[in-house]
């Protein structure tokens, strides 16, 4: 797998490990980190799966819903690379996960897989990965949801059903409506920024 690293300039910070959307790579959620968390260690990982003329992080069927299969075959592995890159830049605090779309797909997936793989995950326009949520506890994890009220690839409650999905695992949820599109915006921006300093 291949991944763009930034140097931190505030090493107290906790390091992020960026998940782009569906036709991604990895330098497109660099701008959100800087935004968000400048001075933070990022490791912006690209997705193994070629999809749309980029990268995704797993497959959907032909009728674009999740392919399960396709998930559980893909987060060993990427569960492995992230474990093993946290390994190589040691920092005094645990990873968060900050995924987009596809890539916010595949954190909640890693975070009820893998429940000790990081501190805390940022799911942004996420999807519930699994129909039948997993028997992972995530001890008081905390998540930030945020979904967007006019997105046109995501139905209503989608991300309050993943919100409730992840309450039910144990983790701390923020969740938020955003009266916006697909596409990210300075409000989610904001939002991260807010939630990171409180995770910190």
């Amino acid at each position: 797998m291949q991944f763009s690293f930034v140097e931190p300039s505030d090493p107290s910070s906790p390091p992020l490990i960026l998940l782009h959307g569906s036709g991604g790579k990895e330098t497109d959620m660099l701008p959100v980190a800087a935004a968000a968390a400048p001075g933070a260690a990022v490791f912006s990982v690209r997705g193994a799966v070629a999809w749309e003329g980029g990268y995704a992080f797993f497959r959907r069927l032909p009728d674009r819903s999740i392919d399960e299969d396709s998930i559980r075959a893909e987060a060993p592995a990427l569960a492995a690379f992230v474990a093993e890159i946290i390994a190589g830049h040691p920092g005094r605090s645990s990873p968060i996960l900050v995924g987009f779309s596809n890539g916010a797909i595949m954190a909640a997936a890693l975070v009820m897989l893998f429940p000790d793989l990081v501190g805390g995950a940022a799911l942004l326009r996420p999807l519930s990965p699994f129909a039948t949520p997993t028997e992972t506890r995530l001890r008081a994890m905390p998540v930030l949801v945020v979904d967007a009220i006019n997105d046109v690839r995501r139905q209503a409650g989608d991300g309050a059903a993943m919100a409730a999905q992840l309450r039910g695992a144990g983790a701390i949820v923020d969740h938020h409506s955003l009266n916006s599109g697909h596409g990210l915006t300075d409000d989610d921006l904001a939002l991260l920024r807010g939630w990171l300093a409180t995770v910190a």
